[in-house]
């Protein structure tokens, strides 16, 4: 425990942590997922850690703001003893990125996520490397992917039932959550690790690569939609398992 709480010291510390740099195996796992999702898409990579021996948290964010669901993930980290592998899924990203700052996080894994910098926003990095997933606004600032296009656009590698269903129980996410700067980038400080889903029709998969790079994340590429988290859980989990691992 000494030496996982230097290597926290040292992380708030240090700019461009190499992903190694974690000291000994964390245990805790605690999992954000995007917009138009919930926490249950986790379960198939949930089942994975906890036969392992991992102790995996859930956070349900609300998508009502970035500060509240910041708010939502450290309720969950100060719940935990000891350090966490904290990861998040598309927009989980945005959300793991302030909260990493939290010195109980001692990594942090982006699936298929947005990892902005200080002063950049989704639509900004959107317009500049734009996905194709097609959504519709609602009439009170918040918006759904269309759900006749939710199978290809956001979950092509997930069985048409169960992408249905996924389409018909989306959590709209209200839409100033992506033009909500970050003030703090967790991955300058922290150790850190990316999967890149190449056939990903919500987040451009160079604006994947993009992110990863710069944050000079140990990176994977898997070919995977968007919701790989869903439909490739043995890949994630392996890669959520590198990062306890510190490798």
């Amino acid at each position: 425990m000494r030496t996982t709480l230097k290597f926290l010291v040292a992380a708030t510390l240090a700019v461009g942590v190499p992903a190694c740099a974690i000291a000994e195996p964390v245990k805790n796992v605690v999992l954000v997922h995007g917009q138009f999702a919930d926490a249950s898409g986790w379960r198939a990579v949930y089942n994975i850690l906890i036969k392992d021996g991992y102790q995996v948290s859930m956070v349900q964010p609300p998508l009502t703001s970035l500060d509240e669901d910041v708010a939502a993930t450290k309720r969950v980290l100060d719940r935990l003893s000891g350090p966490s592998i904290l990861v998040g899924h598309s927009y989980g990203g945005t959300i793991i990125t302030q909260a990493g700052n939290d010195p109980k996080v001692a990594g942090l894994v982006y699936i298929a996520a947005h990892a902005l910098d200080a002063g950049e926003t989704i639509v900004g990095n959107r317009n500049k490397l734009p996905g194709k997933v097609r959504t519709v606004p609602t009439g009170d600032g918040y918006v759904f992917v269309d759900p006749a296009h939710f199978h290809e656009d956001f979950a092509a590698d997930v069985p048409k039932e169960d992408a249905e269903f996924m389409a018909r129980s989306q959590i709209p996410p209200d839409l100033r959550v992506n033009n909500t700067t970050v003030s703090n980038p967790a991955w300058r400080n922290k150790p850190v690790w990316y999967m890149v889903a190449k056939d990903d029709r919500v987040i451009n998969p160079d604006l994947e690569r993009m992110y990863a790079e710069r944050a000079k994340a140990k990176t994977v590429e898997v070919a995977g939609s968007h919701a790989i988290y869903v439909s490739r859980p043995a890949e994630v989990a392996a890669l959520i398992k590198e990062a306890a691992a510190g490798k």
